[in-house]
């Protein structure tokens, strides 16, 4: 049975009483401060002043408890609401909100296409980009979803890896452009490069995640305006 059809144990009067909710939050606290990789169910269980074994009653496993934040994170991401407009305007809302709340929580992108999401907050995330399309064919409501859904992960995946190369460097943009600079002087310089050298030049080379994404949805409204 997975973990969210799973019913909790019973509850008991302690010093420090549980849920699988107060657990799921604990460790997305932990995750938020130190990271991934520092979310363990004993540290999960020290947070929360109680014994690891006291969490198998709630968890199997720790992979569900990583399905579990992924899908607390997609209940941040669903509008209460769609938004209004056409199926554009709905498509771009759930885009932003998802990179929102990947860059509250960067972990979140590092579990995004690996285990299949399965938790309610995730089935109500597809279901509001699915409803979004219904006026098209299934078929070409899957590959418009995807198409965008990769555009999405993977502009979220670059900005987030920047933000940890900065901070792990302790360097800001500034300091680092003046580190490297010299160094691609030198290469561009020789003349090999003229394209990346013009790329370089230009004033306005920092991709930006609206226009990359109305250029996606740009590209899949044939599709979608065209569809009997």
């Amino acid at each position: 049975m997975l973990v969210w059809e799973r019913p909790e144990p019973p509850s008991r009067p302690t010093p420090s009483p549980l849920s699988r909710e107060q657990i799921v939050r604990a460790a997305i606290d932990l995750a938020d401060r130190e990271g991934l990789d520092a979310v363990s169910l004993r540290k999960v269980a020290a947070a929360l002043d109680a014994g690891p074994m006291r969490l198998y009653g709630y968890l199997a496993t720790k992979e569900e408890l990583l399905d579990l934040m992924v899908d607390e994170v997609y209940g941040e991401i669903v509008p209460s609401e769609p938004a209004g407009g056409d199926w554009r305007a709905a498509l771009r809302d759930l885009a932003r909100r998802l990179r929102q709340a990947a860059l509250r929580h960067e972990w979140f992108a590092d579990l995004l296409g690996g285990r299949p999401q399965l938790g309610p907050n995730a089935l109500a995330y597809l279901e509001t980009s699915l409803t979004a399309l219904k006026h098209v064919p299934v078929a070409t409501m899957l590959r418009v979803v995807s198409t965008v859904n990769a555009y999405v992960m993977g502009a979220v995946r670059r900005e987030i890896t920047e933000l940890r190369t900065e901070r792990a460097s302790g360097l800001d943009e500034q300091e680092w452009r003046s580190t490297v600079g010299p160094y691609l002087t030198r290469m561009l310089a020789t003349g090999r490069y003229p394209e990346v050298a013009r790329f370089v030049a230009s004033e306005d080379v920092e991709p930006d995640f609206d226009e990359g994404l109305d250029w996606v949805l740009d590209g899949v409204a044939p599709h979608v305006t065209g569809a009997p």
